[in-house]
């Protein structure tokens, strides 16, 4: 008995027309021959066995049965990608997901030109900006963890210490007590949690007794761990204003990297890369900017003095409202009218530039991609080399497509780490930090294929390390030249690097 699992109509039909088109088709198989097609007098049915089950294509007798074959094969391709085995209850669990992939296939009863990969794409609907904004954010989480144990530890030596020499832990005894004296204000940190000032007792112990809320630092290296728990379960990085109130939930969930001051100027830059898998750039173009970003008005009227080391030709172009001329002569960014302010609490790029080019000597990080056909398949060897001594960069995975239906590759020699994604049918080889120290290594892998089919290779990577020397270097008022304190985030990322 034959019972349909899943089925899609790509032209408006009624139900009953379609229960009957597949009632009839188990009596019009003939199982003495080799045909994977049949015709009635109206419609062509063209199917393939897949184990215990068919895959049918009903068309009109008209149609291009080619073309019908070539349609059916690529539903076929799709359905080992989201059912781990061919059988009735898991197409039945991942349905929704096979029609949709069908409906990228066949559109108003028309193939669409489309493959397997772009129809994957499709369906995630994945987010390069989304990958992007993970690594950033999951690099900011790993440093915000090794500076609390960094803390930790300290503030347990420094214990340690006044223990030894007889005298009264400095001020962090009830980790609740301030250690600023004098009229000097309570500055934000970003490692600890601060409560607000306890009233001073002469006869202070140590230790405070009775219960408290604040978290105790023992001399056991068991305390500092759970004081390490205790600021992961509150969001990893707490920041603590002069009253000692925490900070919003937003904050949490993306802790800054740096303390950013009244003054913050974030410098940010997007490479998009093509090259050819033989050798050669085809296009480079990478896009900057500087946003200024003030948060107390007193500092609202001030220069930012600019220095530009690049030398590979970068374009530069300033906000219509800052003074070109000045800019110009003395590599200051200023506000055409002085006596005017930079808006508060608000992003304001104030400098972008752009680069161009098609040298090669300016790519940041070759790929070479050496696949080799063998006699069970194909032998690749990846190699990676970092151009820029200059740069640092983290968290880079190197992405490599597989042949998809021939399970996981054999991994030979690999500087770093992979991930083999076999939903995706992709080869993720990922390194930590690429940088002068560690400025190549190489991937080697057997598996069945093509040289063809691993290409297009994909890079990604993050790094606080701007591409173009373009920094600011110092800040003053207007009135005076007085220096104003201020602080960079710099963050250089990929918004398209590839081999084709």
């Amino acid at each position: 008995m034959f019972l349909a699992i899943v089925s899609r109509q790509f032209v408006e039909m009624t139900r009953t027309r379609i229960e009957g088109l597949l009632a009839a088709f188990p009596k019009l198989m003939n199982t003495g021959k080799q045909h994977t097609f049949v015709e009635t007098e109206s419609v062509r049915y063209v199917y393939q066995p897949m184990e215990k089950l068919y895959m049918v294509l009903i068309t009109t007798k008209n149609s291009n049965i080619l073309e019908d074959l070539e349609t059916l094969r690529l539903f076929s391709r799709v359905i080992p990608e989201y059912c781990r085995a061919l059988e009735e209850n898991e197409i039945s669990e991942h349905c929704f997901d096979l029609i949709f992939a069908f409906d990228e296939i066949v559109a108003l009863g028309y193939r669409e030109n489309v493959n397997l990969a772009q129809i994957r794409t499709f369906t995630e609907m994945d987010s390069h900006e989304e990958k992007v904004f993970r690594a950033v954010r999951e690099t900011q989480e790993r440093e915000a963890k090794a500076e609390m144990r960094r803390k930790a530890k300290e503030l347990q030596q420094a214990r340690r210490d006044a223990e030894r020499q007889g005298k009264k832990a400095p001020g962090f005894g009830g980790f609740g007590s301030s250690a600023v004296s004098g009229g000097s204000t309570a500055a934000m940190i970003t490692e600890t949690i601060i409560e607000t000032d306890k009233p001073k007792v002469a006869p202070a112990p140590a230790r405070p007794s009775g219960p408290s809320k604040a978290l105790k630092l023992g001399a056991k290296g068991k305390e500092v761990d759970n004081f390490v728990d205790k600021l992961k379960s509150e969001g990893e990085t707490i920041m603590s204003s002069s009253m000692g109130k925490r900070t919003s939930e937003a904050s949490k969930m993306h802790a800054p990297p740096i303390n950013m001051e009244s003054v913050h100027m974030k410098i940010e830059e997007k490479i998009t890369l093509t090259c050819g898998r033989d050798g050669g750039l085809q296009n480079m173009e990478l896009h900057g900017m500087i946003m200024l970003r003030i948060s107390d008005d007193k500092y609202g009227r001030i220069r930012l003095h600019v220095e530009n080391e690049d030398k590979k030709g970068v374009q530069l172009q300033t906000h219509p409202n800052v003074d070109k001329k000045l800019f110009t002569a003395e590599s200051l960014i200023g506000l055409k009218n002085p006596e005017k302010s930079f808006p508060v609490n608000s992003d304001v790029g104030v400098l972008k530039w752009r680069l161009q080019t098609t040298e090669e000597s300016f790519i940041p990080l070759t790929i070479n991609c050496w696949p080799s056909e063998s006699g069970n398949g194909c032998d690749v060897n990846i190699e990676y080399e970092l151009q820029e001594d200059n740069l640092e960069l983290n968290d880079v995975v190197i992405t490599i497509p597989l042949p998809s239906g021939v399970g996981a590759p054999v991994i030979g020699e690999i500087d770093g780490e992979y991930r083999h994604d076999s939903r995706r049918n992709t080869l993720e080889w990922c390194l930590p930090v690429i940088d002068a120290k560690n400025k190549s290594g190489s991937l080697e892998f057997s598996i069945a294929g093509q040289p063809n089919d691993f290409f297009p290779v994909q890079v990604s990577f993050v790094s606080k390390k701007n591409y173009c020397n373009i920094q600011v270097t110092k800040v003053t008022q207007v009135d005076g030249n007085s220096p104003v304190r201020f602080s960079t985030e710099t963050t250089f990322l990929v918004d398209k690097y590839e081999i084709l």
